[in-house]
């Protein structure tokens, strides 16, 4: 079993989840440059949060170009477990692997801060380990965090269960008030069609251990290791 963590000019969460995959969880973790196609083999691909190529144009707009994505994309398209994260998820929206569009927070305010999500599904390699209905604790840290999809994406997200997490409440409530940045339906997370690919804004890598104020996200490490172990 070994994980590969992408690296783009400006990545800065790729040390957390790097630090996750090989210190806490115990796994083979070895970092991937955006410059190089290949893979080295790894049996999952996660995309770290941070500035790809600074964010311009757009978060992720240059990212979708590079090398490693290509790869990424047809890894993914055979079924390989692809998990990205705040600025991995705006990537992989950009490189047409999940539908949809990360638009700038209502308000158009960076938010940093600490926020509760409901794990709505349990049918995935991501969230087999979760209940549904969970209320899991973890840090956000983004100014592009707004999800956004049209009328009939969101009625076959919905349809089809593939909306992974949702802003909540501390008591769970999809509320209003519990949606950090304006995102629709309240979505923080949501699967492609083959529920192989998931991407999330609020960051697993940041609450994984206790001293940083949540070891939530841990839970969603956890399910991915076991998941590739019986794929084994």
């Amino acid at each position: 079993m070994k994980f590969g963590v992408l690296v783009f000019p400006g990545s800065n969460c790729d040390h957390d989840t790097q630090h996750v995959l090989a210190e806490i969880a115990q796994q083979p973790a070895v970092f991937l440059w955006h410059d190089s196609p290949d893979l080295q083999g790894c049996d999952a691909i996660l995309v770290p949060g941070g500035f790809a190529y600074g964010d311009y144009l757009r978060t992720g707009a240059i990212a979708r170009f590079s090398p490693v994505m290509q790869s990424v994309k047809k890894f993914a398209a055979d079924g390989g477990l692809v998990l990205g994260i705040c600025n991995g998820f705006q990537i992989l929206c950009e490189a047409g692997l999940l539908p949809g569009a990360l638009l700038r927070n209502a308000g158009l305010q960076y938010i940093c801060k600490q926020v509760y999500l409901r794990a709505e599904t349990t049918d995935s390699p991501f969230t087999h380990n979760l209940d549904r209905g969970q209320v899991l604790k973890m840090p956000i840290g983004h100014m592009e965090g707004n999800y956004f999809c049209d009328e009939s994406t969101l009625a076959e997200l919905k349809k089809a269960d593939r909306v992974a997490f949702r802003y909540v409440s501390a008591e769970g409530e999809a509320t209003r008030e519990a949606n950090p940045n304006g995102s629709l339906d309240n979505i923080a997370g949501i699967l492609n069609e083959s529920r192989n690919v998931l991407g999330m804004m609020p960051h697993p890598d940041r609450s994984s251990e206790a001293l940083l104020g949540s070891s939530d996200g841990f839970k969603i490490f956890a399910s991915l290791v076991e998941a590739l172990a019986h794929r084994s």
